[in-house]
């Protein structure tokens, strides 16, 4: 987790977005510069800063989990039930960063995999790799956070670092939602190492 300041942010696109879960406005932006450069969508609805504070979702980019249905985490998941929550809710803020593998990529996240398969851990996979257990950030988040004038939310999340990462922006996080999807036999150890190595708050474990 970085404590920079937050990236010069542009909104570059703006539409209409109908789901299975609900009508949601999606945005596309972009921050920082160069070699730099990050993109994020944002899934909104409903009018965020007025009332109490929306529930927000800081979802990083997983190809695996949230296109092919990977059973091997719980991220596609975690997405499904922040989309359900928001839409129950009729408000409510999703921004979707793309840091797949923790930061390390899409091709190290899948030489990770293999290293998974031999028997090492997510942490230990990375590690092995050259990585640190995670490499993302979220100053593009928060930036996202100020564009719609959010002051205080409710972060659906079980990664403290996540809730730290918006507080040191300057955004209360008036509640942690948890945000806790099914422990399955193919991802448990995945989600073990989760709690254990990492302090993700999982006490279903």
């Amino acid at each position: 987790m970085s404590n920079c300041a937050a990236p010069r942010l542009a909104k570059v696109a703006e539409a209409d977005f109908p789901t299975q879960f609900g009508r949601f406005r999606i945005y596309g932006f972009e921050g920082g510069a160069g070699d730099h450069a990050e993109e994020a969508i944002a899934l909104a609805m409903g009018s965020l800063p007025d009332g109490p504070p929306p529930l927000v979702r800081i979802h990083s980019q997983c190809l695996t989990g949230d296109v092919f249905h990977s059973l091997r985490c719980d991220c596609r998941a975690q997405l499904e039930i922040a989309l359900k929550s928001i839409a129950r809710e009729g408000r409510g803020l999703l921004i979707y960063e793309r840091q797949e593998g923790r930061g390390i990529g899409l091709l190290n996240k899948l030489r990770a995999y293999e290293l998974q398969d031999q028997g090492a851990d997510t942490v230990e996979a990375n590690e092995r790799l050259g990585f640190e257990p995670d490499l993302r950030s979220y100053e593009l988040p928060a930036a996202v956070l100020g564009y719609f004038g959010l002051r205080s939310v409710r972060l659906l999340s079980n990664n403290p670092e996540k809730v730290a990462a918006v507080e040191n922006a300057g955004i209360e996080v008036a509640e942690r939602v948890p945000c806790l999807a099914a422990v399955l036999d193919t991802s448990e150890a995945y989600l073990r190492t989760k709690k254990e190595k990492m302090g993700h708050l999982l006490d279903e474990l």
